[in-house]
């Protein structure tokens, strides 16, 4: 498996003969990871094929204030390199490429090195103010020699499987349908900060995370998860967005409890992997109704998980 940045090293033979799927695939759901596999499928073994995305999400440009992500950039490529491609090339999202027209976006992206084979949405749309269409791909295909294949989207329950329908899933906290829809269960990777030190106090400690807006796809509540520390996967509870109850001190945004864990984690990266929502937040009115509640969270996560 090979990740190439499309800069002025790149080699675009890379293309020739290739079957490729473009996109930018975040979240990588089961609509991507069709797509991608009809381009393994045309390959057939005989050639190369190849994911095709963006170092970013083109809505980080265009769209920042309303943007939620399902999966960093980074985690996005790196999930790319294991859905069964050969190659991921990525194009850096760069000013003066997004005010390329179609053809001109056509001319960089491929140069004189057209794949045999591209698969795209149907609803795919590319070049500066998203002028161009399947129709101006397929009519670059066949002045190319490129097979252009448009796809219908991958459908659930009758309704188009999208990022934005997984993202309205999770921020009514049904990580139960998000994940059967991406094909693997929402999680998130940050690094742990100094919290409030009062989890220990009550018994239960807490690894607190500061999540950034554009980060933050979830409902708030309690969720049953997986947390991930230097390789190992542990049940865990977790607290999404700010308790009432500590709204006047608390820092992080989310915090979560490992089970029977014991070790300082403050700046070491973790990933929680969500399974599923437990409750919403709740002002509690006394101590004792907080760790009770909070009890039953961590007994359901480990009679459950």
């Amino acid at each position: 498996m090979a990740l190439y940045t499309m800069d002025d090293t790149f080699d675009y033979g890379l293309f020739a003969g290739a079957s490729c799927a473009i996109g930018v695939f975040d979240g990588l759901h089961v609509g991507h990871r069709y797509l991608i596999g009809q381009a393994v499928g045309t390959a057939q073994g005989e050639s190369r094929s190849a994911a095709i995305t963006f170092d970013i999400d083109p809505d980080e440009v265009f769209h920042p204030e309303r943007l939620k992500k399902l999966m960093r950039n980074a985690d996005r490529l790196d999930a790319l390199t294991k859905s069964g491609v050969d190659d991921v090339v990525v194009i850096p999202f760069t000013e003066p490429l997004y005010k390329l027209g179609p053809e001109e976006f056509l001319a960089l992206a491929f140069s004189d090195g057209a794949p045999a084979h591209l698969h795209v949405g149907i609803d795919f749309r590319f070049g500066a103010k998203a002028a161009g269409t399947v129709e101006t791909l397929q009519e670059w295909g066949r002045h190319t020699g490129c097979d252009v294949h448009p796809h219908h989207l991958v459908t659930s329950d009758g309704t188009p499987v999208t990022a934005t329908r997984i993202r309205k899933l999770l921020l009514s906290c049904d990580v139960k349908e998000a994940a059967r829809l991406m094909g693997h269960p929402y999680s998130l990777r940050e690094t742990v900060r100094p919290g409030r030190g009062q989890g220990s106090g009550f018994g239960f400690a807490t690894a607190n995370l500061i999540v950034q807006p554009h980060d933050r796809v979830l409902g708030e509540g309690v969720y049953a998860a997986y947390a991930t520390v230097d390789g190992t996967r542990c049940k865990a509870a977790v607290s999404v967005g700010v308790s009432p109850t500590f709204e006047a001190t608390s820092t992080a945004n989310m915090e979560v409890h490992i089970l029977d864990f014991e070790g300082d984690l403050v700046n070491q990266p973790i990933t929680v992997e969500f399974v599923e929502h437990l409750r919403p937040m709740i002002k509690f009115d006394s101590t004792e109704t907080l760790i009770s509640t909070i009890k039953a969270d961590i007994q359901w996560v480990r009679d459950n998980l």
